[in-house]
């Protein structure tokens, strides 16, 4: 690996031998530096053969991502379900439809407009939440996506994406409308799909009456930030 630059392009990022990085995905007290990898296929290949954590020994498929690379818009998740797992894709199930729904009604999609990943791409038993060890072991890998899709806005979709990513915890509930900066980009939690798959209510104040309010503010910040 030659040297590469920070996620801002302060700092060069110290060189890894060939031997530590090979040793990424089989140890998680390796650490991901910033500019590990070259491109997003690179480090798809690693998530492949990862072993940083204990998910690894029951899934069925490593869920690294789906849409556009090249996207001005990241959704990040929290971890892949049992249909996610089966595909290897992220939010393909009912969330994920639901999911396509909300983008479509501000004239998204999520082949061309969006790039979606999750903190964790191996589906936790039970879908239960990710665990503290779990989210350390894998999220190196969400900053190095970040880093090389460069979108200019995050959307964390439910709780688990908000604490993992940013460190906040407080949940998306008190969170969500209000807009925050982490590393220079526009970042917004917004409620998970499954959440308003529960709340079905379209009811002013209600959960799926606060996402549309949202998600027309996101697509006005996308104007902006694109103009």
């Amino acid at each position: 690996m030659t040297d590469q630059i920070g996620l801002f392009g302060e700092q060069p990022v110290a060189k890894l031998s060939p031997e530590t990085w090979e040793q990424i995905p089989t140890r998680a007290t390796v650490a991901i530096p910033p500019g590990a990898y070259d491109s997003l296929e690179q480090m798809a290949q690693h998530c492949s053969q990862c072993q940083r954590c204990d998910l690894a020994s029951d899934r069925t498929n490593v869920v690294v991502s789906r849409g556009n690379p090249n996207a001005s818009i990241m959704i990040v998740g929290e971890g892949p379900g049992e249909q996610e797992d089966e595909q290897g894709l992220p939010f393909v199930g009912k969330s994920g439809q639901l999911l396509d729904q909300i983008l479509a009604s501000v004239r998204l999609d999520t082949q061309n407009d969006v790039y979606i990943c999750n903190v964790v791409k191996c589906r936790p038993p039970g879908n239960r939440n990710p665990t503290a060890g779990e989210i350390a072991a894998c999220v190196p890998f969400l900053k190095e996506q970040i880093r090389l899709v460069d979108p200019k806005i995050i959307l964390l979709t439910g709780n688990t994406a908000l604490r993992g990513l940013l460190g906040i915890k407080q949940g998306v509930t008190k969170m969500r409308g209000n807009w925050m900066e982490w590393e220079g980009r526009h970042c917004m939690a917004i409620f998970h799909p499954a959440y308003l798959l529960r709340n079905p209510s379209r009811e002013k104040g209600k959960p799926k009456w606060l996402m549309w309010q949202d998600i027309q503010a996101i697509r006005k910040k996308l104007n902006e930030t694109t103009a």
